[in-house]
């Protein structure tokens, strides 16, 4: 008797253990294809793996039209080796109007090393109206452990790197770059985060450099380029009535190259609970920046739900050590405060200015106790 067997055969794509490679997925390095589920298979079978994975992106560009990468996953221990660059639709409307172009979600021990985020950002900067939410390059929500090492972003469409929620964040070695005049194109934004360091980056953007929102406490910044930009800020802060505050921030080693501004603290003329405190600015230099130091709890875009208000936001504690440089304005050092929370202990320790080789000014309203400079008897 002659016995058959018939086999069915499940095919997967073959990988090394532990490397999952987006082009044994389908990803097409031509740039034009939609290589999105291939990534997110990638994802999926690192995520699944109980060992630690790696994610390898070939040299090459890939079109990824928008993609989630969700956690928690088996392993907390998954790398992402970018040598090709990600490219994002140049139709914003592809997007949807989602505010995120690649977002990771309650991920931990994920390392991404290498590569470009290429957010084709132009036409959505000239959009004047009916336009959907902005989307950000990158995003991380909810995460912990995580390093961002070596990473190139260019023309986001709004913000490139966004940290929120997150705990024990590492970006180091990252270029940022966009013109100048592209809306909203925060190089690195940190709100509701804890532990997050940011070192040996040079970001060239049309808005802040590096912005920290409510919530970020035990930031550490460090060796710095911004430029061009809107500089180093703390804020806006005190949009909403009860909101969490800003603490323990160390900004350091920075050099600031024609941007708007150097470092500073901005917060809404509204009530709030909101507060920035032990905070300090060190060894920074400043070429040809317009307002070097400010604080501005005045804020009030387009005069809408904030005119003839105060802010609650209390800033006290705030050292500015060894700033020097140029400033294109007279008034480089400016402290405008809360009419009914004033600045408090605020030390200015050798601050050098200069505006057309000649000593800058300093201006201040509503501060009680800032201490360091003979300019600064003249503070109300």
């Amino acid at each position: 008797m002659k016995v058959v067997f018939s086999l069915l055969c499940i095919c997967f794509p073959l990988v090394a253990s532990g490397n999952y490679s987006v082009v044994d997925f389908g990803a097409d390095p031509n740039g034009e294809t939609d290589s999105t589920q291939s990534f997110l298979k990638a994802w999926a079978s690192a995520c699944s793996s109980v060992t630690p994975a790696t994610i390898s992106v070939p040299p090459g560009k890939f079109l990824i039209k928008k993609a989630v990468f969700r956690g928690p996953c088996s392993n907390t221990a998954i790398t992402i080796e970018m040598n090709g660059t990600l490219i994002a639709p140049s139709d914003y409307r592809e997007l949807g109007g989602s505010g995120n172009w690649l977002l990771f979600v309650k991920v931990s021990g994920l390392s991404i090393n290498g590569g470009t985020l290429d957010g084709q950002g132009a036409n959505f900067w000239a959009c004047e109206k009916n336009c959907p939410a902005a989307a950000r390059s990158i995003t991380f929500n909810y995460a912990m452990d995580v390093v961002i090492n070596g990473l190139t972003s260019i023309n986001s469409k709004n913000s490139h790197i966004v940290i929120n929620g997150c705990e024990n964040v590492t970006v180091q070695q990252v270029t940022v770059v966009a013109p100048d005049q592209s809306p909203n194109t925060d190089g690195i934004h940190v709100q509701m985060s804890s532990g997050v360091t940011i070192t040996n980056t040079s970001i060239r953007t049309g808005d802040d450099c590096i912005s920290i929102g409510p919530g970020a406490t035990n930031l550490w910044i460090q060796s710095i380029e911004c430029g061009p930009g809107h500089g180093i800020s703390i804020g806006s802060l005190g949009k909403d009535l009860v909101e969490e505050g800003v603490k323990n921030v160390t900004v350091k080693d920075v050099v600031f190259t024609g941007t708007q501004n150097g470092f500073r603290i901005k917060s809404w003329a509204r009530p709030s609970n909101g507060f920035a405190k032990q905070v300090l600015f060190q060894d920074a230099i400043m070429k040809n920046v317009r307002y070097p130091i400010i604080i501005d709890q005045n804020y009030c875009p387009n005069t809408k739900g904030c005119p003839s208000q105060s802010s609650g936001v209390k800033i006290n504690q705030v050292t500015y050590r060894n700033i020097q440089g140029t400033s294109t304005t007279k008034v480089a050092m400016k402290f405008d405060c809360s009419v009914s929370n004033p600045c408090k202990d605020i030390k200015l320790e050798d601050v050098g200015l200069t505006y057309r080789e000649n000593p800058a000014q300093l201006t201040c309203v509503n501060t009680d106790g800032i201490t360091g400079l003979a300019l600064t008897s003249s503070c109300s």
